[in-house]
Order: structure tokens, then C-alpha cells, then sequence
């Protein structure tokens, strides 16, 4: 039932005959080259340094369990320098813990979409960068922000997603430096635009140990080819400055991609991908979602990995999480939202993946 359903979808095959275990760089690179090409634009080259600043420190925050600090990251571009803060939140346990580097829709990351506390028990460090700290999620021109300070040229210069992706990495780059964090465990985590912002991090920058997409639906997680709610054309109509200019080709013409959103999924293998969707959010479509992460898993058998582990002749129930494998996956009761139920499956899943 679910190959056959996904055979319908006539998705662009991940590798080539005769493809071997060596040729697995260069396949994965054209991957994520394509998708940069195509859909978020080509990204920039990483500075050579990201300085730190510390602005408040709190030794004892969450009830003592926990150091909190506010740092601004400050790196050189193009066009000048750049900064923006984050918010640092680690457990206070003695030894280097695990990372996630949340993208989030608030300031200090303390919105609806975060339970803090809970992730610090369970052992986590948190990284929260706000996104329009870095670029405005509105349209702009690319006017504003870390947008102006890069020149922009042709179809494939990069979109929001992008940069906020960039931006990611740059957390990334500050959170090696501490001894408290563990380097060969730092994640990137993110609901809907910044899900599928997380993923695009993820793929293109293989120093995250894995990533956590909540609800990304269209242009993330969920494969394009027949897809429910949300399509190319509606989204680069609402949304065109989160992508390049080069996918607005693709509107109404999904079939013409001689890619799919699976080949975003598989970009992230071999390392622990987590995807999760939710059971009203037909925009998001879990069916494309799950579908997608069925066929992501070819290249984490590829590599002699599981991949996402799933019953052939049904869909995922409600409420039923699936964590057998490197991509685990699971189908929430409810709308488009990220709750503490799904944060509590993520952090079960990478507690046995990392």
C-alpha cells in the first residue's frame, strides 16, 4: 500500500544505476546543489569568525537547574558586519550536554512553541535564535538586515530560508567553541517556515549531528508530486522572498521539478532526521510528509542505515510514533502547531539516536 502509493507520485530517483558507496559524496552534493540552484537560493560562504558577546548572564536560571546567557554572535560580510543575539540555556550537570539549535518565531524563544524547562530535565542545552533578528520575514526588496549586506545576483541568489538557515550555522559555529556543549551532538530544530528552514540547515551543513522539522509541509518536508493544501504556486505567490527566484518556475508545474523534497530529506543521511506531522494540517499534508520520509530512507539504506522503519500496508495512527529508525516520524492529534507532545517524542527519539 505505501510503495504503491508512493510509486504513484513518479518522484525523481535519489541515485543512478551503478551508484556505489563511494560515489555517496557527490550524489549528495547535487542533491543539495540542486535544491540551492532551484528552490532557497545559493548560500554565501561562511565567515572565517563569528565573535561572541555576552549581555546577561544568569547562573541560576529555571530553578537553579540551568545557566542562561544572551550572547550576541557578530560576524563580517560583503557589505559590513552583522550581529545578532541568542538565547543560551544550559543544564548545569558537569559534563557536555547535547545542543539544540531552536530557529523561533519569538524573541528569547519563550513563546508558545518552547518548553524550556522540560528540555533542560531532559538534559539539552537550547539555543534560541529569533528569525527576524536576522532577516525580516516580510517582503523587503532584501532591504533589511543580513539580506542588504550580500550582493544579489541572478535567479538563484538566496531567499529568507536561507539566511535564516546561514544564521543557524553561525550558532552553530559559536556553540563548538564551549566546553559544555557536546560538538558531535547539536541539532537544529523548527516549526513550519523555520522547520523547513532547519532541514535546509541541516542539509547543507553536516557539522549538526541531525534535525527536527515540525509540520514544514510545502517546500519541506512534504514531496511536492501530488500533494494535498499547500502548493509551489500558492506558496511563492504568499511567501516568494523565503525562496529563490528560480523556483517561482515550478509554480503549477510540480511534475517539471526534475527533483522532489525527499532529495532535502536524504540530504540529511546518515545522520538522525525527526519529522512530524500533525492530523488537521492538511496545508502541511502528512501524507506527503510521511511519504517523503519513505523515500528519503533509500539513501539511509544506501549507507547501511534503517532509514524510517513503518508498516507496508498502513499509514502511521494517530498518536503512533515511529522511532526504529534513523528517521523517525510520528502523526499528532490536532492543527499546525508545535507542541510539547512533539518535543517530547523528538527528545525520546535522539536520546537513543545520538
Amino acid at each position: 500500500m505505501i510503495q504503491h502509493d508512493l510509486k504513484a507520485r513518479r518522484l525523481p530517483p535519489l541515485f543512478q544505476a551503478g551508484d556505489a558507496p563511494e560515489d555517496w559524496p557527490a550524489r549528495r552534493a547535487h542533491w543539495v546543489e540542486t535544491l540551492a540552484r532551484e528552490v532557497y537560493g545559493v548560500t554565501p560562504a561562511a565567515p572565517a569568525q563569528v565573535r561572541a558577546q555576552i549581555l546577561e548572564d544568569d547562573p541560576g536560571a529555571w530553578a537553579g537547574k540551568a545557566g542562561q546567557r544572551r550572547v550576541e554572535l557578530a560576524f563580517d560580510t560583503p557589505g559590513g558586519a552583522f550581529a545578532f543575539p541568542i538565547d543560551l540555556t544550559v543544564p548545569r550537570v558537569g559534563r557536555p550536554v547535547p545542543l539544540v539549535v531552536y530557529i523561533s518565531f519569538t524573541p528569547q524563544g519563550m513563546g508558545r512553541y518552547l518548553p524550556v524547562e522540560e528540555i533542560v530535565d531532559n538534559g539539552y542545552a537550547l539555543a534560541c535564535l529569533y528569525y527576524n533578528d536576522v532577516a525580516f520575514d516580510g517582503e523587503d526588496g532584501f532591504a533589511g538586515g543580513l539580506a542588504s549586506l550580500y550582493p544579489r545576483e541572478g535567479g538563484a541568489a538566496w531567499g529568507k530560508i536561507g539566511m535564516w538557515a546561514f544564521a543557524a550555522s553561525r550558532v552553530l559555529d559559536y556553540a563548538l567553541t564551549l566546553p559544555e556543549i557536546d560538538p558531535e551532538r547539536i541539532l537544529c530544530a523548527g516549526h513550519s517556515r523555520l522547520g523547513k528552514t532547519a532541514l535546509w540547515a541541516a542539509a547543507q551543513d553536516t557539522r549538526f549531528a541531525g534535525a527536527f522539522s515540525n509540520d514544514s509541509g510545502c517546500s519541506g518536508a512534504a514531496i511536492s508530486r501530488g500533494k494535498q493544501g499547500e502548493s509551489i504556486q500558492a506558496i511563492v505567490d504568499q511567501f516568494p522572498y523565503w525562496f529563490c527566484e528560480n523556483y517561482r518556475a515550478y509554480a503549477g508545474r510540480e511534475d517539471a521539478q526534475a527533483f522532489d523534497q525527499h532529495w532535502l530529506l536524504a540530504s540529511i543521511a546518515p545522520r538522525p532526521l525527526y519529522v512530524t506531522s500533525a492530523s488537521e494540517d492538511i496545508w502541511a499534508d502528512p501524507v506527503s510528509e510521511f511519504l517523503s520520509c519513505v523515500a528519503a530512507s533509500e539513501a539511509y539504506r544506501f549507507l547501511g542505515r534503517r532509514g524510517l522503519v513503518y508498516r507496508e500496508d498502513a499509514y502511521p495512527a494517530v498518536g503512533e510514533a515511529l522511532h526504529r529508525g534513523e528517521i523517525g516520524y510520528h502523526l499528532r492529534e490536532g492543527g499546525h502547531f508545535l507542541s510539547r507532545y512533539d518535543w517530547q517524542r523528538f527528545l525520546a527519539f535522539m536520546a537513543v539516536r545520538l
